[in-house]
């Protein structure tokens, strides 16, 4: 698989987990391994015990320039290099996040080959890659309608985009889609890819890449038969002993039951799947932590509003959920979060979903 100028040996893409889920152990281990290791840009300024942002007295990074560590992913992506060496590594921007155009220049500054970003549709995002001419730029879409939006933008920097991912609505954490909609046939993964497609013909080669809900070697090849290039996929690594998410978080996702994980509602302002633990019962009772809006993580949150609305800060509950706090973490997962049954290593993962074992 070709993104870019960069060869990727095996068709698979890791996806980007924030918060500290998918940072240097599973990011470099991933590549290592042939397929694409992914690290998130978010919620840097959690790494290595704290040690990268300047906190306030709730011991939290304050503000955008500290929870989106520029020194803090530097390193990630550094030692990530450590274990991959000088091949193809990716970094997970958010369109949402607050100061979006420095992380995606602090990520390229660091050395990441590919830059992707969901989480809204980024009609700018060429313009914080000039100067780095090798970097690749990945979209997330969920229709056909967002790639030829983001097509026509991109045409005044002279710039298409170098793959596309298309997610459906049973990948884990936000969605592209209302509550409604995550419910509906024709916003399924299967249903959506055809006419992205067809979409991308219109604008040249550009490998398109299925996500959401990917779980197997047969996954893989039914949408690399629908004309995908590969895949991306994010649960399956959760079951990783290098994955750099807690040991409690990776109990919670082995013990979880299908029934146990959901959508839920998000400050975000879209739907946000992941395993009902104590802390839906805490919201639901007002008993869960009090929202004070320290790092500012994201833009739809209105500096903590919708926090408040929905009962809870995401950036707090996400970083409680990495840190390995299982009564007020968030644990996001994909639909076959339950699947998880034990922790592998990445190569063994990797080599089952490669050869169908």
């Amino acid at each position: 698989m070709k993104i870019g100028k960069h060869n990727i040996e095996k068709n698979i893409i890791q996806g980007g987990m924030g918060l500290g889920i998918s940072w240097d152990k599973l990011s470099g281990n991933v590549s290592l391994n042939g397929a694409l290791g992914v690290v998130s840009g978010v919620g840097t300024g959690y790494y290595k015990n704290k040690e990268y942002s300047n906190k306030n007295k709730k011991n939290k990074p304050w503000s955008e320039v500290n929870f989106y560590s520029k020194d803090a992913l530097t390193a990630i992506i550094k030692n990530a290099r450590k274990i991959c060496g000088d091949k193809p590594l990716g970094c997970n921007v958010l369109y949402a996040s607050n100061d979006y155009g420095r992380i995606v220049k602090d990520a390229c500054e660091a050395g990441a080959d590919i830059i992707i970003t969901g989480a809204g549709l980024p009609t700018n995002m060429p313009e914080f890659v000039k100067g780095f001419d090798d970097v690749a730029i990945v979209p997330i879409v969920s229709s056909a309608r967002a790639l030829k939006l983001i097509c026509k933008k991109w045409q005044r920097y002279n710039k298409l985009p170098d793959a596309v991912i298309v997610e459906g609505p049973l990948s884990g954490g936000h969605q592209g889609f209302n509550y409604e909609q995550c419910f509906q046939d024709e916003f399924q993964l299967e249903n959506i890819v055809p006419p992205v497609i067809q979409e991308a013909k219109k604008w040249g080669d550009i490998p398109i890449i299925a996500a959401g809900g990917i779980w197997d070697k047969n996954d893989i090849d039914k949408y690399v038969g629908m004309g995908c290039a590969g895949v991306q996929m994010g649960t399956r690594f959760l079951g990783t002993f290098e994955c750099d998410a807690s040991d409690n978080f990776k109990k919670i996702i082995i013990n979880a039951k299908e029934q146990d994980i959901k959508l839920q509602k998000s400050p975000v302002g879209l739907p946000a799947r992941g395993v009902v633990t104590a802390l839906q019962k805490a919201i639901e009772e007002k008993t869960a932590p009090k929202v004070a809006c320290i790092s500012n993580c994201v833009a739809p949150c209105n500096r903590g509003v919708e926090a408040k609305a929905v009962g809870f800060c995401i950036a707090d509950r996400l970083a409680d959920a990495y840190k390995g706090d299982i009564d007020t973490g968030l644990f996001f997962t994909g639909s076959n979060g339950y699947k998880v049954d034990k922790l592998y290593s990445v190569k063994e993962i990797i080599d089952r979903l490669v050869n169908g074992e």
